[in-house]
This record gives C-alpha cells, structure tokens and sequence, in this order.
C-alpha cells in the first residue's frame, strides 16, 4: 500500500523553490550585512579591513562574532575570511542555478550531480551555527578552536548519504555540532597543542573520529535518517544531453584544478572555487594581514594548493579516466597549508610540500576509503589521508630544511 505521507512532486518542487531562494536571500543577505556593520564602525578599520588581529581581540563585539562565523565557511582551505566566504557561496549557488537549468557553462557538476547541494548546504550552515552556539566560548584572543568543522565533514556527508529532507537535514547538523567540533576541540587542544603538531590534524582527525561515530549511530538509529523525503531518490537536474565522456586534455586539467578549491565543502565546482579565490584575494587586496590568519601569505598559499592539486591531477590521470573522481584534493587542504604556516612561503616548501603531498595523500585516501564500510562516507578516508600525510610529510620537510 502506497503511503500516505510520500510528497507529491509538486509539493517536493515547492519546498525546493523555498530552500533555494531562502539561500539567495541569506547570501545577499549576509554580505550586505558585513558591508552594513563594517562601515558603521568605520573607525575601527580606517582606511583598510580589519585584519586578523583585530577580529580575535574583538570577539565580544557582535561585528566581531559574525566575521568569525562566516569566516569559518572558509576556513578549510585556511583563508579565513568573510570576503572568501561569501564568494564561496555565492559561486556555489551560481554553479547550482547552472546544472538545474542545463547551462553548458555549469562546469562540474555541483556535489557530483547528486540535486542536493540546496539541502547539503543547509545542513553544513545550521551545523556551523550550531557549533558556534555550542562552543564559540572556547574562542580567545589567543586562543583559535576548530569552530568550522562540522560545516565541512558530517553534515554534507549525510545529505550525500541518505538523500533530502528536513529529517536529514537537521540531525546532520545536530551531530555535527554534538560530535564533530568537540572531538576536533579535544584532539587540537590536548593532542596537537601538547605535541606542537600542526592542529590541522586535529581537525581532520576529530572529523573522522566523530563521524565514524555518528555513522554507527545511524546505522543502530535508522529513525535518525529515514522518512518519507529521504526515502526519494535525490532530486535530478535539469534534463540535458548524456554527458559526453572527457576528453581529459589541457582544459579538463585546468578545470579540475580549479575545481579541487571547493572540493572539501562537498562542491567541486570551478564557479564556487573562482568565488572562493577572488573573495580571498579581495580580502588580501584590503589588507594583506587580514586572510590566512594575518601570515600575509595568501599568493604563496594559493599557488602552493593550485601546484599540488596540479601535479595530483596529471600523476593521477589515469584513476581520474577509470574511476570518474580522484581525491587529488586532499594535500590541497591539509599537507600544503600546513607546511607553508608552518615553515613560510619560500619555494622549497611550497614545492617540497606540493609534491609530496600530491604523491601520497590521494592514494593513501583512496586506499582507506574503499575498506571503509558502505554505509559510512568515503569522506572519512579522505580527512584521515590527511592526518596520516600531514603527520608524516611536515615533519620530513623541516628535517630537509634543517639540513
């Protein structure tokens, strides 16, 4: 017997209406309101943006707190910025409106042609609002905590996993604030900080500590995940063409490239990268001291992640042919930013660290991935790739810079 509580088309066409032009509304709206309270503390900033410095010795302040939060929507790729943020979204949701209307300029799909960026991105945003809720007092002034992680790890990972709907939706992002950003909070604080190791791999390690967990849960929990909505196929793009088998030449190559920026979100897009990056550098562009954490050292950061990712995609052409996606995303992420924090932008590290990466981060993710279970994300494979490489390849660059 056909139940009674299945959504006709009509009405899941509706609530799709709905959810995308409240993420219109929010990404206009959020810019205009950082540009709005921006200039009604002129005084603060003079004649440059405030840079990162001033943000953390300011976090009482309500201007202050709605930089961090949306700061930490890009926070993965290291920026760390309102600016990037915001270009993050806003070429996110370009890249959507694109596939649903069949443009021939979509680029990659957005979240692999899975329909569901709307509710994934929904859920990363209620993660990290959460998350901060829960844990913004451990913030100080001298004190950074992993406040971003569930906007990039369990969230999406779910939508991805068990398909649209508010059920979804909603507890995705309930774990990832319960889950995720306290175990990254536990291992950066009493694991990385004691061991002066890089916190990012805190960070990826927390994610996949968390998720794992939560995974389970849901495998134990069904009711956390299953209802009406979710048990619908994820909703298709427009109807277009079958798409042609690439040609993998010059072009791909640079597109991937470009769209490796925004593959930690769950993206993979090369409009939400080109936001990503041009939000980055106009922030770079008001002051240099601003993204990144104020190191100053944004081109070398973007030009270290861009060769990584480069050197990844050319090494690993042919799993790209055969298994239609590669993680060469991963060192772009983890092993690159670590090692220019850590050691500066000078060439040796931003080549050292690119090519180690791109050699030994994607396989080692892609190993992991597939003896992960099937009712758990390959995602988890991915950020424990990145602990494993960063942990190993760090390390190793500053014994060869020593010497």
């Amino acid at each position: 017997m056909e139940s009674t509580t299945e959504k006709k088309p009509s009405d899941r066409l509706a609530t799709r209406s709905s959810l995308d032009t409240a993420i219109l509304f929010l990404v206009l709206g959020t810019a205009a309101l950082i540009v709005w309270l921006s200039f009604t503390h002129r005084s603060d900033w003079a004649a440059h943006w405030p840079d990162y410095r001033h943000l953390l010795s300011n976090l009482p302040e309500p201007s202050a707190w709605l930089r961090w939060v949306l700061g930490d929507i890009s926070e993965v790729a290291f920026y760390k910025h309102e600016f990037a943020s915001i270009g993050l979204l806003a070429g996110a949701y370009l890249a959507y409106w694109a596939n649903r209307t069949g443009k021939s300029w979509q680029g990659f799909a957005i979240s692999y042609g899975s329909g569901l960026w709307p509710w994934l991105v929904t859920s990363s945003l209620l993660g990290l609002v959460l998350s901060n809720l829960l844990w913004g007092w451990t913030v100080t002034a001298d004190s950074w905590q992993p406040t971003f992680a569930a906007f990039v790890s369990l969230p999406a990972a779910m939508v991805l996993m068990f398909g649209s709907g508010w059920k979804v939706t909603i507890n995705g992002a309930i774990l990832g604030a319960v889950l995720v950003t306290p175990m990254c909070l536990l291992m950066v604080n009493y694991v990385c900080n004691p061991l002066a190791l890089p916190v990012v791999i805190g960070n990826v390690s927390g994610m996949a500590i968390a998720s794992v967990l939560a995974f389970l849960l849901c495998r134990y929990v069904p009711s956390l995940v299953k209802s009406a909505s979710s048990s619908q196929p994820p909703e298709p793009a427009a109807e277009t063409a079958p798409a042609k088998t690439p040609d993998y030449g010059v072009t791909w190559s640079l597109r991937r490239v470009l769209a490796d920026f925004s593959e930690a979100p769950f993206y993979g897009n090369e409009w939400a990268s080109l936001g990503l990056i041009l939000g980055a550098l106009l922030a770079f562009t008001l002051n240099p001291l601003s993204p990144v954490y104020g190191s100053a050292l944004l081109p070398q950061l973007i030009g270290a992640q861009a060769l990584t990712s480069a050197v990844g995609v050319v090494i690993w052409r042919r799993q790209w042919m055969s298994l239609g996606w590669y993680p060469t995303y991963v060192p772009l992420v983890s092993v690159v930013p670590a090692a220019v924090l850590t050691y500066g932008g000078t060439w040796p590290v931003i080549v050292m660290s690119a090519l180690l990466g791109a050699l030994i981060a994607p396989p080692l993710a892609c190993a992991i991935a597939k003896r992960l279970p099937a009712d758990m994300h390959g995602f988890i494979g991915n950020v424990l790739s990145m602990a494993i490489s960063t942990l190993l390849i760090i390390p190793f660059i500053g014994f060869l810079i020593a010497n």
